[in-house]
């Protein structure tokens, strides 16, 4: 079946539906990521590989409460206590060594945050212990505010459940950007396309929670959409 016979033809009418069909969460933050613009938003990217968010979330009130979400502190912060705080998260002591690590070459390279998020790039990012494409993705677009396009699990399974098969990452990442391709503002009116691509992926996430059993995603609503 080629993509023009599928029920959804591009990433532009699936970000429309979407859309239409509320999963755009006005209650969130602008960026859809918590407090996003911020190290902590680093350090969440890094704690939710592998995770439920709501592990995360408790590992960061944690860190939050000691006064560790900033790079200065984290980065000379005694590793086993950090391990203590993240352990929700799972995985500790792979992410306490990460985050403490990813803290230090952060003040080496650029000497605080701010700078950071206007410096950094993905082939940086990349070269850290424990970042992968899509927490690079998530730290450059929810943090420094940059123009990457973050896809997931979440897109790669609703996109299997649409009838694609696309098999890696940068397949999934690219799909999502051909269709949506200049049309940000049709979607977004007056939003600059960093935050429109931030909101796109939150928009598929927020669908995908609430139509999940198992690691399988309900693509319905969507498709009867069609039918209004």
């Amino acid at each position: 079946m080629t993509n023009d016979q599928l029920p959804i033809t591009n990433s532009f009418e699936l970000l429309s539906r979407l859309k239409a069909l509320g999963y755009d969460n006005p209650s969130r933050d602008p960026w859809w990521w918590p407090n996003s613009g911020s190290f902590e938003t680093v350090v969440g990217a890094i704690l939710t590989q592998n995770t439920a968010w709501e592990r995360v979330e408790v590992s960061l009130d944690n860190l939050r409460n000691a006064g560790l979400l900033h790079p200065e502190v984290l980065a000379e912060y005694p590793e086993a206590s950090l391990e203590a705080l993240i352990r929700p998260s799972g995985f500790y002591r792979a992410k306490g060594r990460a985050l403490r690590e990813f803290s230090r070459r952060l003040l080496e390279d650029f000497g605080d945050f701010a700078a950071f998020a206007e410096g950094v790039d993905r082939e940086w990012l990349l070269a850290r212990r424990g970042v992968g494409l899509e927490t690079a993705d998530a730290i450059l677009n929810y943090a420094c505010y940059k123009e990457a396009f973050v896809v997931d699990s979440y897109t790669a399974r609703l996109l299997g459940a649409l009838g694609y098969e696309l098999q890696s990452y940068e397949a999934v990442q690219e799909w999502m950007l051909e269709g949506l391709s200049g049309r940000e503002e049709e979607l977004f009116c007056g939003m600059g396309r960093a935050q429109c691509y931030a909101r796109c992926h939150g928009m598929v996430v927020e669908y995908c929670k609430a139509h999940r059993t198992g690691r399988r995603i309900d693509p319905t609503p969507l498709l009867d959409f069609s039918k209004n």
